[in-house]
């Protein structure tokens, strides 16, 4: 039986099963994203999740790995994830050493790349991990549920 999804189920499908590209446990977030106001303004287009030089990093989940190279002397890597809408929206990550080459299909929790010891994008190393439809940059925390999670008080109850 060959079963074949709609985009709008497969984009489904990838918000509800994507993983984390580092971790376990789930890293640190050192900063998180911060749209621009307009397309040449300043803002953070990603979000940077603390990782040590070598720290193998997964995609997210599967898709089609559609660069792997150099951009301002820092290793990038992108992977398109298929079927996700028009265009198909495409994940970014750096400082990274790519293991695999262009046009490589990979799944969910494939290492990917390892994470480069080079840059000073974040105060100590990290991962800048990205999110893009077409031009426009998106949250990337979208693929795995939604922001980081926040503890609030509860009014009216004691601390502690």
């Amino acid at each position: 039986m060959n079963l074949h999804l709609a985009p709008a189920a497969t984009l489904l499908l990838t918000l509800v099963t994507a993983i984390w590209p580092v971790g376990p446990p789930r890293p640190e977030l050192l900063r998180g994203w911060e749209p621009p106001p307009g397309p040449y303004a300043a803002g953070h287009r990603g979000i940077d999740l603390a990782a040590p030089p070598g720290t193998p990093v997964r995609a997210p989940a599967a898709g089609t790995i559609t660069f792997a190279g150099p951009v301002a002397g820092h290793g990038v890597l992108t992977l398109t994830l298929p079927d996700t809408g028009t265009p198909p929206l495409r994940t970014t990550y750096g400082p990274v050493a790519p293991l695999v080459r262009p046009g490589t299909a990979v799944h969910a929790g494939d290492v990917i790349a390892h994470v480069a010891d080079q840059g000073d994008h974040c105060p100590r190393s990290c991962l800048h991990w990205g999110l893009l439809r077409g031009d426009t940059y998106l949250n990337p925390l979208t693929l795995i549920g939604g922001r980081t999670p926040r503890l609030l008080p509860v009014w009216g109850q004691p601390l502690g």
